[in-house]
């Protein structure tokens, strides 16, 4: 998912800072795609789940891209495990890069954003809204997602623009077979399931149209909330 999004905020124009942990080539086949693009790409690598690291990253971008207008969050993990066999070390992983990782790197974007106005973009989840009784680290994580977008849209206007988009059935499990597949889109009142493209549709919507939008987390699930 952030990958498509950094290739379609290069194909509107935007340069972009991709952010790697430990990926390397998969940042830098997202930075040829950019580049491909007709757009600037500058890889920048940091641990989120480290406090400071997090917190310089959009130091490095600022500096590697000679500013910085936006920021999107979209780091994250999501592990599936009864909650009988939910650890300490367990919770502290996901915790600490879907939520923690969000408020320190937008804590280090809001001098840049100040300056220029800008808007931030968090990527939360369908889970924020619903229980998903595999994944109920994960359903925290993302509802605090949802606040903190609340939270740092309050605070930080009238200068930078915090939202959010919450993606539903539109990147399955690899693992899931065709069967898996077609029944997830049967129970999704759009009859189908959506695609990486409609997330980022919805992030550019609130980048480059969502004048007059804080605080607010666009759903993107085909209606699966209200189904």
């Amino acid at each position: 998912m952030g990958q498509a999004i950094a290739v379609g905020l290069a194909r509107a124009g935007c340069d972009v800072a991709v952010h790697y942990r430990g990926s390397a080539a998969g940042a830098g086949e997202t930075g040829e795609r950019i580049r491909a693009a007709g757009r600037r790409a500058e890889l920048v690598q940091a641990d989120l789940r480290d406090a400071a690291a997090a917190r310089a990253l959009a130091d490095q971008a600022a500096r590697a891209l000679g500013g910085l207008d936006i920021l999107v969050n979209s780091a994250g993990v999501m592990r599936e495990q009864r909650v009988e066999d939910v650890t300490p070390e367990g919770w502290d992983k996901t915790l600490d890069l879907n939520l923690r990782a969000y408020f320190f790197v937008a804590q280090g974007a809001i001098p840049h954003l100040r300056r220029t106005k800008g808007r931030i973009v968090n990527l939360a989840d369908e889970a924020a809204f619903e229980v998903w009784p595999g994944y109920v680290p994960h359903c925290v994580s993302k509802a605090g997602v949802v606040m903190l977008t609340k939270g740092l849209a309050r605070v930080l206007a009238p200068d930078i623009t915090v939202n959010a988009v919450a993606p539903g059935a539109v990147l399955p499990p690899d693992a899931w077979d065709d069967k898996a597949r077609q029944r997830l889109a049967r129970t999704t009142p759009l009859q189908r399931l959506g695609s990486p493209d409609d997330v980022v549709q919805a992030v550019r919507y609130l980048l480059e149209g969502g004048d007059y939008v804080t605080g607010t987390t666009l759903v993107v699930d085909g209606g699966r909330l209200i189904r």
